[in-house]
């Protein structure tokens, strides 16, 4: 094999010799994966060995069929309206497919593959036929999917053929559309094609990788999406994939597991290797054990992480990559990697956040894609070549959004998807041109119809939702130069994981409150002693989806600790090492029976307010066995997932007989105040934690006053009375004075204390007080953080 430097002239050469630098030859795709092969093998990054032609090569073959004047003239006759795009692109793609090879193209390409084949010990080994624009996966613009790739080719005659076809997908017609888009001369641009051994992914799984997240762009993440089979599936967004989330920065800790997110996708169809050279592919239907089962373990998400990790240290910027794992060998392979294009040149110094007013009915959910919100009203289309039929600033439904979709995607309010991914194509794109897209809603298309005013929200974090109706919303912008610098921290109340990182940004001091129940609501949904005491269960539709939650966990129970901890970990790591005070779970009663299985453990309460909740519920034995799964989840989150920045909270303790019963229980699950670092703090929110402030104080770290429960135990009124809505108010003259004595008593203890509450961001004047009278810190929604960070600072410059 000629392994000698290659000059202009070539129309062949081996990924092994060639560099990040030789783009203008054989365009970005082709230059990176030679740039893997060449510098990152000794660094355990796999890339299955090929060849590319060169730019040259296409030159010469567009040259010896007598194309260029023709191409010409063709895409003139489309810029002056003399064709449409889809009959210039159909006739340019003919003109391409139907030409000959140059002799010594054609003798090159040949002689490759068969030195493929003997590097591989194959007669006729399959291949993948890719497409590499000299103007592709460039810093500005991704061109992800806009000319075409083939797999499983095997023979000559075939390649040669596939690689005709790959040369004509240069003029596909959201390639044509795509470059009108960005400002690019389609005759300057060449094609260079990557011939690649496939990997046995038709026996394996395959898919993409982020070393950002795609949505907020926090960057200390890598983001996987997977399913079975060939990974077009995914990239192209017709399946809806696993999707994982691993913390980059605890990747080398030893013993560590810093996965932060397993979803398990629908996985509804794999492709794999068909059975004649006319169907190279096919999709068939997954097995149902297929679709129950996570693609990738946790030991190949660690790995899968670590080369983002390095393939991005290598390159220095954030990357977007595809990946393959052989059915065969079990080995993972890199098989693309590109500039990410979207979140990594998004101006960092200003963030638009949305909020929404009132709803009609919540009709679908899926995955958001972008954080914004639109209105309009729906156009349904379910093949492309309907697309000419859609409005402009309507909001497209479809069942995938196919490459081929790209034409009128720019133009629409809003993108609506059955299937796809985070990482589909679709979502890439919907991300560059900056329109909101819900994917994977699995049945968009039966239930909207043509002409319907439906509401698509984004704003709410990883899950997008649809309404029915036009909601009204606001717009907020906040600049972080805006931000000033205080002496009280201004924290952030959060309670769910998927809206954390939207926010990462912010210049937080951590995290003041992480709802524990809202994770236990949304992502576990099961009553942890239906899980604990499941034979006490009776069979029936419960039990059934409780069957179907937990399959794949080694126990009913590590279902339980295992989800728990991962959702509380997208809070924690956002902002990490700030302190992330998570508050152990608060439900009422009532609240708690509405958990799948609840209903057989709860009892039936006349006032849930103020009963059988917080403190009183972790060392009684009707309970205490749930209190044990969500200390071994905080066990789970500090030790082996690594977030030593959690602080433990206890709610609605109201003696400290029960602050002793409580923290007898914590150390018997593992969790002893003081060791591996263990903080463990008391909410202030009834009258009783301020009049026995100093004992507390012995026992616990730290005081987070809650304003809501305080005001109403202080003032004898229901917060959620509408009869008395306007005398409940913090500013109470007797809410005050417990406040300020509880701050006081507190600071001369030398414990740490703060308020968590809206008040602050509502009233000026409060968050004033709470600076006079020495508050540690203010946690505050996401969206009044900069409000309350003004009212702070001008707070302490009052003095």
């Amino acid at each position: 094999m000629d392994m000698q430097p290659q000059d202009d002239r070539e129309d062949l050469v081996w990924f092994e010799t060639l560099s990040r630098e030789d783009v203008p030859r054989v365009g970005g795709k082709n230059a990176s994966l030679g740039e893997m092969v060449r510098t990152l093998g000794d660094k355990g990054i796999r890339v299955p060995p090929g060849f590319a032609t060169t730019a040259g090569a296409y030159r010469r073959f567009i040259s010896a069929n007598n194309l260029q004047d023709r191409l010409a003239e063709r895409l003139a006759a489309l810029e002056d309206g003399r064709g449409t795009l889809a009959e210039v692109g159909r006739a340019i793609r003919a003109d391409i497919a139907t030409g000959h090879w140059p002799p010594e193209i054609e003798t090159a390409i040949r002689a490759a593959y068969r030195t493929l084949g003997t590097r591989a010990g194959q007669d006729e080994p399959a291949v993948a036929v890719r497409s590499s624009a000299t103007a592709e996966d460039l810093p500005d613009a991704s061109f992800a999917g806009q000319q075409e790739t083939f797999l499983n080719i095997r023979g000559e005659d075939a390649l040669l053929a596939a690689c005709r076809h790959c040369y004509a997908s240069l003029f596909t017609d959201r390639a044509i559309t795509y470059r009108r888009l960005k400002g690019f001369d389609h005759l300057e641009i060449a094609l260079s094609i990557g011939v690649q051994l496939m990997v046995r992914a038709d026996t394996g799984g395959a898919g993409v990788m982020f070393s950002l997240d795609t949505e907020s762009g926090f960057d200390r993440i890598v983001l996987i999406n997977a399913a079975w089979g060939l990974g077009e599936n995914v990239v192209q967004g017709a399946v809806s994939p696993d999707e994982y989330q691993v913390y980059k920065p605890f990747l080398e800790r030893p013993g560590c597991v810093p996965i932060l997110h397993k979803g398990l996708g629908a996985k509804a169809v794999k492709m794999i290797h068909g059975s004649t050279p006319e169907t190279p592919t096919r999709n068939v239907p997954t097995s149902k054990a297929e679709r129950a089962r996570f693609v990738l373990s946790d030991d190949e998400i660690l790995d899968l992480a670590r080369s983002a990790v390095v393939i991005e240290e290598h390159y220095g910027q954030p990357m977007d990559m595809e990946w393959a794992r052989d059915g065969e060998t079990g080995a993972i392979y890199i098989v693309q990697a590109r500039p990410e294009t979207v979140q990594s040149r998004r101006n960092a110094g200003a963030f638009r956040s949305y909020r929404l007013g009132a709803t009609g009915e919540r009709l679908l959910t899926g995955l958001s894609v972008g954080g914004a919100v639109a209105t309009g009203e729906v156009c349904l289309i379910e093949h492309a070549s309907e697309i000419d039929r859609f409005v402009d600033g309507a909001i497209l439904v479809t069942p995938t959004t196919d490459p081929d979709w790209v034409p009128i995607m720019k133009r629409a309010a809003a993108i609506v998807t059955d299937h796809g991914g985070r990482t589909s194509h679709a979502a890439i794109i919907s991300r560059e041109l900056g329109v909101p897209a819900i994917v994977g809603t699995g049945n968009a298309t039966h239930l909207l119809h043509h002409g319907q005013e439906i509401t698509v929200s984004c704003a709410g974090g990883d899950e997008g939702v649809i309404y029915a109706g036009k909601a009204a919303f606001s717009v907020d912008e906040t600049r972080l130069d805006e931000v000033p610098e205080t002496r009280t921290e201004v924290m952030l109340n959060m309670a769910n994981p998927a809206a954390a990182m939207r926010w990462w940004q912010l210049p937080a001091d951590g995290v003041g409150l992480a709802r524990m129940e809202f994770v236990i609501s949304n992502e576990v949904r099961v009553h942890p002693l239906a899980l604990t005491r499941y034979d006490q269960l009776e069979p029936g539709p419960e039990r059934d989806a409780i069957d179907a939650l937990t399959r794949g966990f080694d126990s009913r129970e590590a279902y339980f600790v295992e989800t728990l901890a991962r959702g509380l970990s997208r809070i924690a790591a956002t902002w990490y090492p700030n302190p992330a005070i998570i508050r152990m779970s608060d439900f009422k009663t009532n609240e708690y029976a509405d958990l799948l299985g609840g209903r057989a453990f709860e009892p039936a309460e006349e006032n849930p307010m103020i009963g059988f909740r917080g403190a009183s519920r972790y060392y009684s034995d009707a309970y205490r066995d749930g209190f044990a799964l969500e200390c071994r989840a905080i066990r789970h989150l500090r030790e082996t997932m690594g977030f030593d920045n959690v602080v433990v909270m206890i709610p609605f303790c109201r003696s400290v007989i029960e602050a002793d019963r409580v923290l007898d229980v914590m150390a018997d699950n593992g969790l002893r105040r003081g060791e591996n670092g263990l903080e463990v703090y008391v909410m202030c929110e009834i009258p009783s934690n301020v009049i026995e402030a100093e004992a507390f104080a012995q026992r616990f770290d730290g005081f987070s006053i809650g304003s809501n429960d305080l005001t109403q135990l202080t003032l004898g009124i229901d917060r959620d009375s509408e009869a008395l809505a306007e005398l409940f108010s913090e500013r109470d003259p007797a809410v005050m004075w417990m406040i300020e004595t509880v701050i006081a008593k507190a600071r001369k203890a030398g414990r740490k204390i703060g308020l968590c509450g809206q008040a602050p961001s509502n009233h000026p004047d409060f968050a004033r007080f709470l600076v006079r009278a020495g508050i540690d810190s203010i946690s505050v929604t996401p969206d009044s953080f900069l409000a309350v960070k003004r009212h702070v600072a001008a707070a302490e410059k009052e003095g």
